[in-house]
């Protein structure tokens, strides 16, 4: 019976559009009709079949409360206004009909019961989606300035912020609990909306509980109804927050779950939780490796871009967000130390430059020397031997990769590496080096790539198709 009850309960959301379709369009024909009153008869089986339908979506939306388990505190202006539309559908019937024991209606003007009709269905529906997508659903996108301004409360999003020098110092709940809590779940339960009467924005009334009970559990997550609601899956009607909300990360789900093992403390800093350091980890800031510099340059004029490729030299932006250009003679083989003033019009915006396989020589980084924010170098299939790159290191502040493979490079210059600044990495595949020699320079801030990788054997290699 009472699945029955709970899947004639669900059909509420599909059947209350039906009286909220025919009431609009007998009051759109009712305007229609003012003058030359011609569809009376149609316009009174309209409402006749509103106020049937409205009297199912009545009881479907009786049976929903009862079976979804909504407090009636919360349903209460929803359900009495959808039965006084109902019973107002069938007055607009026996009036338009002009039914012998309401004729004392007929002096009431007609546009009076419209427009109250109109009033009833607004509010019905306000109310309903009130209830499925909360009192702040038409406002949320809102900002939060606006939002304030019509007198509804806000709720700022909150960071956490930790890092490698301060995580320990941090206030367990103020700075991470809670900041979790009122992104994810505070918009549900707050003192406006009070779903299931679970306040989740204070301590009192995590601690208090819902109308279904406590929802943590001291030392025990795998009990605490908090954390059992957030791992539900998705589509289960009690997972914690709703589907196709923002939903908390595995990262700040373990966070909570680690929390209420703890104790649930309100005060106290993470050192003194006993918490490990990698739950906070994910929650450090993560340092991003461009392929350019961290300043801010002036966009490269447009004509100097389009003259240099016109002589063959392909140019493209790193990213949207930056002004600094990616620069490749690839399709130039015949690029030598001479043509090296074509780029003098972008010295400022190359990060990125590939002069593989060109006619460079080592002549090159008395040149290169005036792109001030190089920051990848490929040098690779030229006679490049390395002499005078000591000129490139004094000058270059940001150059992380330098790709010197199938070239002339030789081992007297291998050390003069570890004077670029930032070098991470320099490609020496098929040059004069030894390929057992030095592997890194300056402690291992600079690895030095041999190349030549050989995968390990497997059992499938011996096989024969």
């Amino acid at each position: 019976m009472d699945v029955l009850k709970q899947l004639i309960g669900r059909l509420h959301p599909l059947i209350v559009h039906l009286p909220i379709g025919f009431i609009l369009l007998g009051l759109l024909l009712q305007w229609h009709d003012r003058k030359t009153r011609q569809f009376r008869k149609v316009l009174s089986l309209i409402f006749l079949w509103a106020g049937i339908s409205a009297v199912l979506a009545c009881s479907t939306g009786y049976l929903q409360y009862l079976g979804e388990g909504y407090a009636f505190d919360t349903v209460k202006w929803h359900l009495w206004s959808g039965i006084a539309t109902a019973l107002f559908s069938f007055v607009m019937y026996a009036r338009i009909r002009k039914w012998e024991p309401v004729d004392f209606l007929s002096k009431i003007p007609m546009v009076a019961f419209s427009i109250l009709l109109f009033v009833l269905i607004s509010f019905t529906g306000h109310q309903g989606g009130n209830i499925t997508h909360g009192a702040d659903y038409l406002v949320e996108p809102l900002p939060n300035s606006i939002k304030s301004a019509l007198g509804y409360e806000t709720f700022e999003e909150k960071k956490i912020v930790l890092n490698e020098q301060n995580w320990e110092e941090a206030l367990l709940y103020e700075e991470v609990i809670h900041p979790i809590l009122n992104n994810k779940c505070v918009s549900f339960h707050n003192p406006k909306k009070t779903k299931g009467k679970l306040l989740l924005n204070s301590e009192e009334g995590i601690l208090t509980g819902g109308e279904n009970g406590e929802v943590v559990v001291t030392n025990n997550a795998s009990d605490s109804e908090i954390f059992i609601r957030m791992n539900l899956p998705k589509d289960n009607d009690d997972h914690m927050p709703p589907e196709g909300k923002t939903q908390p990360s595995k990262e700040e789900i373990a966070l909570i779950g680690a929390w209420l093992d703890a104790g649930h403390p309100f005060g106290g800093t993470i050192a003194e939780s006993g918490l490990e350091k990698e739950l906070f980890r994910p929650f450090f800031p993560v340092k991003v490796d461009n392929d350019y510099p961290n300043v801010d340059i002036a966009e490269a004029s447009q004509d100097s871009i389009d003259a240099i490729k016109d002589k063959g030299i392909h140019i493209d932006k790193i990213s949207k967000s930056v002004n600094f250009l990616k620069v490749s003679c690839l399709n130039k083989p015949s690029f030598s130390d001479s043509d090296f003033a074509l780029l003098n019009p972008l010295k400022k915006q190359i990060a990125i430059l590939n002069l593989g396989g060109t006619q460079v020589s080592d002549a090159i980084f008395e040149k290169l020397a005036t792109l001030p924010h190089l920051t990848i170098l490929s040098l690779d299939d030229t006679e490049i031997t390395g002499k005078g790159i000591e000129k490139l290191a004094s000058a270059s502040e940001h150059l992380k990769s330098i790709n010197l493979t199938n070239t002339e490079f030789q081992k007297p210059y291998l050390q003069k590496l570890a004077d670029f600044k930032k070098l991470k990495k320099a490609y020496v595949f098929n040059t004069q080096l030894d390929a057992n020699g030095t592997k890194s320079l300056n402690g291992g801030q600079i690895i030095v790539d041999y190349g030549n990788y050989e995968l390990p054997a497997i059992a499938s290699d011996s096989i024969v198709y």
